[in-house]
């Protein structure tokens, strides 16, 4: 692998905070990080070619010669921008697309979530013997695909359920995958799967077990991820919120997700689950939480004076009818907010910029003002700020951030035309999506004119079709289950 990597496109969007828009701009590569970054000109591309010499590799130059000019790098037809920051997601989930649909939160995650970890896990030597590798491994590596065919280098995945057990599952895929990863390592101790209940010393234990094995691997953190406001008692999540404190990290939860369940648990434990937390000392500027759709301006007034981060997540969200958040007025107020996919169990794909787009249309519908949320906000929601609230070195293009650099084609029929002055807003209301062609993470091509490099995307989607295909056999004779919060009976 050659140590510099120049990538040269007909757009570029640095996302840094003057959202400048470049016309035939540039970023150049060294190592793992960004050397250079902004318009084009031959005297520039000769400088670049005179100091890398062989050690330079084209992006998009076929058949690369040891001696070429400036004239000889090709300027491609699109947009070049940092790799998207996903700050909320589940990995074992892409098996569970279409599966317990148009059911509530707590349903949908007894019917599908639990009861397919649960397979794994009980099926577990069986069906690595099947597959040569565990299956929870082949969820996870299937995940890694769906990741950067959408252009998303970095991930928050909140490890719940019976996935907190095989954590060196996850690390492993996202090793192989060459993506960049915190593990939120979920816990839970009562109103939930009664077969993966802990204890606050086993749940503070296990994180110092996962942390001493994969504090040196590469491009992967791992922290905290109590599961769901309802189902951690007060001693578990202050034993958690302790550990994350000592170890500096940050930690991850979801929060009133769901309007039946979070009206049940007020009337069960008699305040809001933001309340509860601020009861217990666990909001802060370090605290993450997922969705906070149904809020009290009780809860606004603490998670702005707590600092707390609010990770919206608009398409499981309406699809499991929970409703949205007032993210308008978080924002006002200052409450930090990024935009995230959620797992796709929930979302069906990780399509961020359809994330994106979503969480616009809806506020734009419902205040009846189209000038909310701008494309520049909206971009940077899915880039550069959920990388500044996960503490990661991405999610912009300039000098010495990780090397995490997408490239997205505008030559398809519905981003033709694509000019400088359209060019934000055709990637929020006119792309699919899908249509990233190349993708750097930390220096390395995961994503070559459309190739995955470090997969082999057709065996996973294979594997995980026929793990999908098992599941649904096994689901047809196994018992019930009714654990989980509002669906409890």
């Amino acid at each position: 692998m050659k140590k510099f990597k120049l990538m040269r496109g007909k757009f570029l969007l640095p996302m840094t905070e003057d959202m400048p828009r470049i016309s035939d701009g540039y970023v150049l590569i060294d190592g793992s990080k960004i050397s250079e970054v902004g318009k084009w000109t031959d005297e520039i591309g000769n400088n670049i070619i005179k100091k890398c010499g062989n050690e330079l590799q084209v992006i998009g130059l076929e058949n690369q010669k040891d001696e070429i000019t400036s004239s000889d790098i090709p300027k491609l037809e699109g947009v070049i921008m940092p790799g998207f920051v996903k700050a909320h997601g589940h990995d074992h989930e892409s098996p569970l697309i279409g599966i317990a649909k148009d059911q509530p939160l707590t349903a949908w995650l007894d019917n599908a979530v639990n009861q397919f970890t649960g397979f794994m896990n009980a099926k577990r030597d069986e069906l690595t013997k099947h597959f040569g590798k565990s299956p929870n491994y082949v969820t996870y590596i299937k995940a890694r695909v769906d990741d950067i065919f959408y252009g998303i280098t970095s991930t928050m995945v909140h490890h719940c359920n019976h996935g907190k057990y095989h954590v060196g599952d996850i690390v492993q895929a996202n090793v192989d995958a060459g993506t960049k990863m915190i593990i939120a390592v979920g816990a839970q101790d009562r109103n939930y799967d009664k077969r993966i209940l802990d204890t606050p010393e086993i749940a503070y234990e296990r994180m110092n077990k996962y942390i001493n094995e994969f504090r040196n691997v590469e491009r992967t953190r791992i922290i905290p991820g109590p599961d769901q406001d309802f189902s951690n008692g007060p001693e578990q999540l202050k034993k958690l919120k302790q550990w994350a404190n000592e170890n500096g990290t940050l930690i991850h939860i979801h929060s009133s997700e769901e309007p039946k369940t979070t009206a049940w648990f007020r009337e069960k434990y008699g305040m809001t689950p933001v309340e509860y937390f601020e009861s217990i000392g666990f909001l802060d500027n370090n605290t993450i939480v997922a969705h906070q759709v149904n809020c009290t301006e009780h809860d606004l007034e603490i998670l702005q004076k707590t600092g707390t981060v609010v990770v919206h997540n608009p398409l499981a969200n309406t699809i499991l009818g929970s409703g949205m958040p007032p993210i308008l007025k978080m924002i006002d107020m200052g409450i930090p907010v990024v935009i995230s996919t959620d797992g796709s169990g929930s979302a069906d794909n990780q399509n961020i910029l359809g994330a994106a787009r979503l969480a616009a249309q809806y506020q734009k519908a419902l205040h009846q003002d189209a000038s909310l949320l701008p494309v520049e906000q909206l971009l940077r929601l899915i880039t550069a700020e959920p990388a500044k609230h996960l503490r990661m070195n991405t999610g912009i293009l300039e000098k010495g951030k990780d090397a995490d650099v997408i490239f997205i084609d505008t030559t398809y029929p519905n981003l033709t035309p694509t000019r400088i002055t359209n060019v934000a807003e055709n990637l929020i209301w006119a792309s699919n999506g899908n249509e990233v062609k190349y993708v750097i993470a930390n220096g390395k091509v995961l994503l070559d004119n459309g190739k995955f490099t470090t997969l082999d995307d057709k065996k996973i989607k294979d594997e995980v079709l026929e793990l999908s295909e098992m599941f649904d056999e096994y689901a047809k004779t196994a018992p019930k289950i009714n654990d989980t919060g509002a669906h409890q009976k």
